[in-house]
């Protein structure tokens, strides 16, 4: 256990290449999958390594509700420097642990003022704003909600209005917003999870555009609607999902590119390459996690057995 449980830690940093090469290589639909899974696994990882680190390293401290025996000194030494260690580990995994609630708090509350300010203007899929700013976006919840403004389908022509919606209601039925949360509280986990949550929210939006590409039948349809709606200046709330939503000359430019090949990368492209690497990570992370549990286990049983 003396260095293993360090490598969860470490190992977030083999996903920075494919959060960087799999978004433009990939089909959108394959890239949410891939990264959402290696996200979790790593972020799940991390955070077990922190609490290990914790529970060897603060357990002799005064105050701390532990069995004394995992204070012993051969618990202690199974990890060096370990009250360094533990009191560092446990305030990244207090401070982890602190994001994640800020995080869903702050959902929360804005959603709820999202719903409170749509409320009234109607009980249907489709809420049009008669009045405000151009916007548009997708308001999840129990009662899912499309919310666009009169002064946003202005600026749109029918095909681009149907665009438009067709992106809002991809990002619905696709719960969108709960992947996205996963992401984000997996970049609580971990700092070097963030290209991999600004890879997935791109993602996302990749999706939801090419679904609205097959309801309309034309990606350069889809792609005046995304420019223009970016172009109105739209601000997208917190908590909800809108086409204008990441880097909007990206997208375009995908739009205007051939259909992506809904296939996985060959292993030995770049795409294909750092995805073996993100892989490889990610199943040495979960090994060394599963490896130095066990072995705080057969530590603390020897601890308690020695009473």
């Amino acid at each position: 256990m003396r260095w293993i449980v360090y490598l969860p830690l470490l190992l977030p940093i083999t996903s920075v290449p494919v959060a960087r090469l799999a978004a433009d290589h990939l089909a959108p639909r394959r890239v949410v999958v891939l990264l959402t899974a290696l996200t979790c696994v790593l972020a799940l990882c991390a955070t077990i390594s922190l609490g290990l680190l914790t529970v060897v390293g603060t357990a002799q401290l005064p105050g701390v509700p532990l069995p004394d025996h995992w204070s012993d000194p051969q618990v202690r030494a199974s990890i060096p420097n370990v009250q360094v260690i533990g009191s560092l580990a446990s305030a990244a995994l207090a401070s982890a642990l602190m994001c994640v609630a800020i995080v869903s708090h702050r959902r929360r509350r804005a959603l709820a003022a999202l719903r409170a300010g749509v409320a009234t203007a109607g009980d249907t899929e489709l809420t049009v704003l008669p009045t405000g700013p151009p916007t548009a976006f997708a308001l999840p919840g129990r009662r899912p909600r499309i919310v666009v403004s009169a002064s946003m389908l202005a600026r749109l022509d029918a095909d681009e209005r149907r665009a438009l919606l067709a992106h809002e209601r991809a990002h619905l039925s696709g719960r969108h917003d709960r992947v996205l949360l996963v992401a984000t509280l997996a970049m609580c986990a971990h700092p070097l999870l963030r290209p991999m949550r600004t890879a997935i929210a791109y993602a996302l939006e990749r999706c939801a555009d090419e679904a609205a590409a097959r309801v309309v039948g034309d990606r350069r349809v889809v792609a005046r609607a995304v420019g223009k709606a970016a172009l109105a200046g739209p601000v997208t709330p917190r908590g909800a999902m809108a086409a204008t939503g990441g880097p909007v000359p990206r997208r375009v430019a995908a739009l205007l590119a051939p259909t992506p090949a809904d296939r996985w990368p060959t292993p030995w492209s770049r795409p294909g390459a750092a995805t073996l690497i993100a892989l490889g990570g990610a199943a040495l992370s979960t090994w060394a996690t599963w490896d130095a549990a066990i072995d705080l286990h057969a530590i603390l049983l020897t601890a308690d057995h020695m009473l």
